[in-house]
């Protein structure tokens, strides 16, 4: 009989936490996994392939090479003793093992051989839980070399790609539904991002790190849009990055090979039949005698998430009524410009719009006039000639414009002109024509400005002088005759 190592203690609150998290439990067979197992299965030479989630009292079957039931007893399993362990569990013969000889699955299954290694997800504070296994098990005793460990090890690499790339795919649903403007939009892609959830779209390969030699598999292929055959040379491979990106993949695979430290990236491919692709790249060495012989990782199309991240970050920056950038995106904006400024010494100013007699049209006209009033408000300050800089609508009648142009900021007085003159927008409803207008706080940067509110307040106080001097000034009436 052998004894099993002392079982490494962890956080089974935090291990199941992490593993609903994912809604994977009692979910329905995804080709993705299945063809993950007839690999292990294949590589390993067993007939009993499993890719397993330990519950709180019960071992469930996500994927099997085999019929059968598709849960037991958690106290019965061997992937048990396996998420408590380190390092891949493997056992010769179980029934020379005193820990397993008497479980069914030895007595009355049958089995003589385990190996299993732990599956880990991140959870919510980015520990990697153990919330299951990928097993292979055989009813003959036998052993596994080094080859067969570095294949179960890179196989629950895989699975843990899978399962971050299903969990994405909620996350961005979840992100996704959270947004009020897009809600219409994600009723109709509702059905794609489900799909997108089944659907991992990712690949293995290698890299001879001696002979630069590529290994791929075949959706390796499918991604670059070839056909299953020979690898192209490194070179080559590269060749589907654009040229900006290539210097980039270059170094980081020398880094690895030089450093010894996996790798995870993004970046854009550009297919053989010239689809553009955005796509994620990881690896990590395969080393012998602390020497790196070889690269080996997971190779996926992110397309779909990039572009609805994409989406949703234009989103959550616009204003839904002007179609120009709201208050978060003019913040963020207004930082960065000052942060050059003081860097480069560069020239900045931030102008500070309020419309007059707003409220007026509005009671008068309507609004859905005043609508269009702040539409057109918006198309004024994104006209050609306020090109590179950035307007925005920060309040319900007020807008800003963070102005670096040296000739616009040179003549302050010419440019709150132009602004006030873009900014009389005629409007008419039944019969009555009223003319917006607006104030214009013009404030220009220095180094006491220390904060985005120390800017801001400056430019205020020109603001509200000049709205003083408009007192009494109300918006044009004109009724016809």
């Amino acid at each position: 009989m052998h004894d099993l190592p002392t079982a490494l203690p962890y956080d089974e609150v935090g291990r199941l936490a992490a593993l609903h998290a994912l809604a994977l439990l009692d979910s329905e067979p995804e080709k993705e996994f299945d063809a993950l197992v007839a690999l292990a299965a294949e590589l390993l030479g067993c007939p009993t392939a499993l890719l397993t989630l330990i519950d709180q009292k019960r071992l469930w079957i996500k994927a099997s090479t085999v019929p059968g039931a598709r849960e037991l007893d958690r106290d019965v399993a061997f992937c048990d003793r396996t998420i408590r362990e380190d390092q891949p569990l493997v056992i010769g013969d179980l029934r020379d093992d005193r820990r397993f000889a008497d479980f069914p699955l030895v007595t009355d299954g049958g089995m003589r051989f385990y190996a299993g290694t732990p599956i880990r997800v991140a959870d919510a504070s980015g520990t990697r839980q153990p919330i299951g296994t990928l097993c292979v098990l055989d009813t003959q005793p036998r052993s596994l070399n080094a080859a067969g460990h570095a294949a179960l090890r890179h196989l629950a690499s895989l699975a843990e790609a899978l399962i971050a790339a299903r969990r994405n795919a909620l996350e961005a649903i979840r992100f996704a539904t959270s947004s009020e403007e897009m809600t219409r939009e994600l009723v109709r892609k509702e059905r794609i991002f489900r799909q997108a959830e089944r659907i991992a779209r990712i690949g293995s390969w290698r890299l001879s790190i001696a002979d630069s030699r590529l290994e791929w598999s075949e959706n390796v292929f499918r991604i670059h849009g070839l056909s299953d055959g020979a690898v192209p040379p490194l070179d080559k491979a590269l060749d589907f990055y654009p040229p900006e990106a290539r210097e980039m993949v270059s170094d980081i695979i020398a880094r690895t090979i030089e450093t010894g430290r996996p790798f995870d990236f993004e970046t854009d491919l550009i297919t053989a039949d010239g689809r553009h692709l955005r796509v994620r790249a990881a690896g990590e060495p395969e080393s012998a005698d602390g020497v790196v012989q070889a690269l080996v990782g997971v190779f996926q199309d992110i397309t779909e998430r990039f572009e609805l991240e994409t989406r949703l970050r234009h989103s959550a920056d616009t204003d839904a009524l002007t179609g120009i950038p709201n208050r978060a995106a003019f913040d963020r904006e207004l930082d960065r410009a000052m942060d050059r400024a003081r860097v480069e010494g560069t020239p900045l100013m931030l102008a500070l719009i309020d419309l007059d007699g707003f409220k007026g049209i509005n009671d008068s006209l309507g609004h859905a006039v005043g609508d269009d009033v702040l539409r057109m408000t918006g198309a004024a300050l994104s006209e050609p000639w306020l090109h590179g800089c950035f307007a925005a609508r920060i309040g319900g009648d007020e807008f800003a414009v963070v102005i670096t142009d040296p000739a616009l900021i040179a003549d302050p007085d010419a440019l709150r002109g132009r602004l006030e003159s873009a900014l009389h927008i005629p409007v008419e409803a039944g019969g009555i024509t009223m003319t917006s207008a607006g104030s214009v706080g013009l404030a220009l940067f220095d180094q006491d400005c220390h904060s985005l509110r120390d800017f801001a307040r400056r430019a205020d106080v020109v603001l509200y002088a000049a709205k003083r001097a408009r007192v009494g000034q109300r918006p044009g009436v004109r009724r016809a005759a």
